[in-house]
């Protein structure tokens, strides 16, 4: 119980509000030291539009849910789903980031926004919708490696290994939920 109440006094809001800041602002920072980072107004704006995907729907995961599972789970998938985009609109998932072949992890990440609306953001359905997107982001590895790649000298292992990483934040979501869904 003291632990519990040491913890709820921790600004912890305000600690996410602020690395989200920090994290926008650290390659403005980096620019005024190396011409190697040369952003774009452009890519501060989806950078900060990707901060508040993950910061806006996990704020309704803690306002709504008192589960530490639940709001476990709701990270994990958030932050799967950061990666996943950051990922691919940085160098791509499977050759460059013009690929077109990189199109179908979004479409994963679209099946799981889509599984999580009809599920109502429920654990039981979460669940599902986290298995789906996992299943998907395989499907579309499986389904880029089989096309044409520009850039035939990356091997493919280490783009299966970059999958399975994402693949595997999204079944530990699952795994929450699940967990969340039992309790």
């Amino acid at each position: 119980m003291a632990s519990e109440a040491k913890l709820a006094r921790v600004p912890w809001r305000a600690i996410g509000w602020s690395g989200a800041a920090a994290l926008l602002a650290l390659p403005f920072v980096a620019m005024q030291f190396t011409k190697e980072v040369n952003w774009t107004l452009g890519d501060f704006i989806a950078f900060g539009i990707m901060l508040l995907m993950v910061g806006i729907p996990l704020e309704l995961a803690v306002r709504f849910s008192g589960n530490r599972l639940y709001r476990a789970g709701a990270l994990l998938a958030l932050l799967g789903m950061f990666l996943t985009i950051w990922v691919n609109l940085a160098v791509g998932i499977v050759g460059s980031e013009d690929n077109p072949a990189n199109l179908g992890f979004f479409v994963a990440l679209l099946i799981g926004m889509v599984g999580a609306v009809f599920a109502r953001a429920r654990p039981k359905g979460m669940t599902l919708a986290m298995v789906a997107t996992a299943a998907s982001l395989g499907i579309a590895f499986v389904v880029a490696v089989n096309g044409p790649t520009d850039e035939p000298w990356v091997p493919h292992a280490r783009e299966f290994f970059g999958t399975s990483v994402l693949a595997a934040l999204f079944l530990a979501s699952a795994a929450l939920f699940r967990g969340a869904s039992r309790s």
